[in-house]
């Protein structure tokens, strides 16, 4: 499957390119790519980038943009006239949503169940209530009957909730994690799974923006960034709830953060650990993919799906 986009992330790399090719220097290493290959530039951090990379893309019709470290979009450069992305967007808001919406909710359901089976397993006690994971199973099954896109995105709130419910139950009990909250968190369990939704998070805007699609027009999710939730719910299981909770069952530092009854406070040592770890388990190729499956379906190429993990 070939990724129309190429991104660049971190910090120093040196790029140019000839007529034909781009050329990626950093640490010692270099990376030709075929400009044929490559619609679309993302660059991500801080790098050095010579003008012969802006006129060999803008030349031949291509884009490039530009975000913050943490994926915050910052602008996009193409040639005068251009408007690629226009085709892509208007299929989008014309896309049917409940289809797309039963999907992601269908696949971020089972994704769910599977860690909560993943954490029953090896247990001496019981971690589960009497008849909790048949009633999240049966409402996976329901997803298939609901006709308007509200009940899904209602349906799948429950079980969402249902699911933190009960990895709060695997959490030593001093943390003071019972359930998903907003910001400013308290707690230091939600203050780790903000910082893994986050790194995520902009790894997924990057993917959609390099497809060409609108960040905010979503399916499950409505409003900002909707299309960006829609893409993460699947994988934040598998890229940040799996190894975020290995890492608090085997026991943190307390002083490694500091919680109020305001907000809780990290440690730079945990952060860049947690950085290290989320690097590692997110998986830029599979957001890139998903991207593609969703830009390919919308086209009328094929058929949307979500991707395994």
């Amino acid at each position: 499957m070939r990724i129309p986009w190429k991104t660049v992330a971190g910090f120093g790399a040196h790029l140019k390119a000839t007529r034909n090719t781009l050329i990626i220097l950093r640490d010692g290493r270099k990376e030709e790519i075929p400009l044929d290959t490559i619609d679309h530039l993302l660059l991500m951090g801080g790098h050095s980038l010579h003008t012969s990379v802006v006129n060999a893309f803008l030349r031949s019709g291509k884009a490039i943009s530009f975000f913050e470290a943490d994926g915050e979009p910052l602008g996009t450069l193409r040639r005068y006239g251009d408007h690629p992305d226009e085709v892509i967007r208007k299929a989008q808001d014309q896309a049917p949503s409940h289809s797309y919406a039963l999907k992601l909710a269908k696949a971020a359901t089972i994704n769910r169940i599977s860690v909560i089976e993943s954490l029953e397993e090896g247990r001496s006690d019981q971690l589960l209530y009497q008849g909790e994971i048949d009633i999240i199973r049966q409402n996976l099954a329901e997803f298939e009957n609901l006709v308007r896109v509200d009940e899904i995105r209602r349906v799948y709130r429950l079980v969402s909730d249902m699911y933190y419910e009960i990895v709060a139950r695997t959490v030593p009990p001093e943390m003071g994690f019972r359930r998903r909250t907003t910001r400013p968190h308290t707690d230091v369990v939600n203050s780790i799974l903000s910082i893994g939704y986050g790194m995520l998070f902009g790894n997924a805007i990057v993917a959609a923006i390099g497809g060409d699609c609108d960040p905010d027009q979503g399916f499950l999710h409505k409003g900002k960034a909707g299309l960006i939730h829609d893409l993460t719910e699947p994988f934040k299981p598998a890229m940040i709830d799996r190894p975020a909770l290995e890492l608090i069952r085997g026991g943190l530092d307390p002083a490694e953060y500091e919680c109020s009854t305001e907000r809780c406070i990290l440690s730079e040592e945990l952060l860049a650990r947690l950085v290290k770890i989320f690097h590692e388990t997110i998986r830029q190729n599979i957001l890139d993919e998903q991207v593609l499956a969703l830009r390919e379906s919308l086209l009328g190429t094929s058929e949307f799906f979500v991707l395994k993990v």
